[in-house]
């Protein structure tokens, strides 16, 4: 009896996921991502950078908080932005900085931006897909403007759930993967507290 409940409900998945245009399944993430953005998104993000080759960063997104770790030519460093606010911390020096960034958005998502709204600037197809996900391609439409936009997308989409797994894209000549970690950030993982740095040597150059 087990076995055959088993089945039913493997066969019931399938029957439901058969038949999704692309164009539904990025839909569908997009709901959901507008959801779990509010409680912050955690990713590995991968740059291939020309000369300087590849760049491993991991960010904690949490609204307009963002708290960045990376290590560039041997120094590793911390960023912390509010979106009013820059500090960036040089392990190397030991010292903080602290400088005017601008005006806060008050509903940034940060690199995960690069996840919303995808159907307003590109044209999707199912590019492939295996038992648990679907890679998504994207290309950009004739209708979208944005410059700054990339021509092409690949989005990895866990199918059940519809949560952003990996994207892939290239940006001035520069390769992004952003692999999703976890959903879910609090409040301290984004925040710069001092007792977590001994002895650090702050710099103010804020006007």
């Amino acid at each position: 009896m087990k076995r055959i409940y088993t089945f039913c409900v493997l066969l019931l998945w399938a029957v439901a996921a058969w038949g999704q245009t692309a164009s539904e399944i990025v839909s569908r993430m997009d709901a959901a991502l507008t959801n779990l953005s509010k409680s912050g998104i955690a990713m590995t993000v991968e740059t291939k950078i020309p000369i300087l080759g590849q760049v491993v960063a991991k960010t904690w997104q949490l609204q307009d908080k963002m708290k960045m770790e990376t290590e560039m030519m041997g120094k590793a460093m911390v960023t912390y932005s509010d979106g009013v606010t820059l500090k960036v911390y040089s392990a190397d020096t030991n010292e903080l900085a602290i400088a005017d960034l601008g005006s806060s958005s008050g509903d940034s998502t940060g690199d995960a931006e690069l996840f919303s709204n995808i159907l307003d600037g590109y044209d999707v197809s199912i590019q492939s897909e295996t038992a648990g996900s679907w890679v998504i391609e994207c290309k950009k439409s004739k209708s979208n403007k944005n410059k700054e936009a990339p021509k092409k997308l690949e989005v990895t989409i866990k199918k059940g759930t519809y949560h952003p797994l990996r994207l892939k894209t290239k940006m001035n000549g520069i390769g992004i993967t952003m692999n999703i970690d976890r959903f879910g950030v609090s409040e301290k993982e984004v925040s710069f507290d001092e007792a977590d740095y001994p002895g650090v040597t702050i710099i103010d150059k804020r006007k």
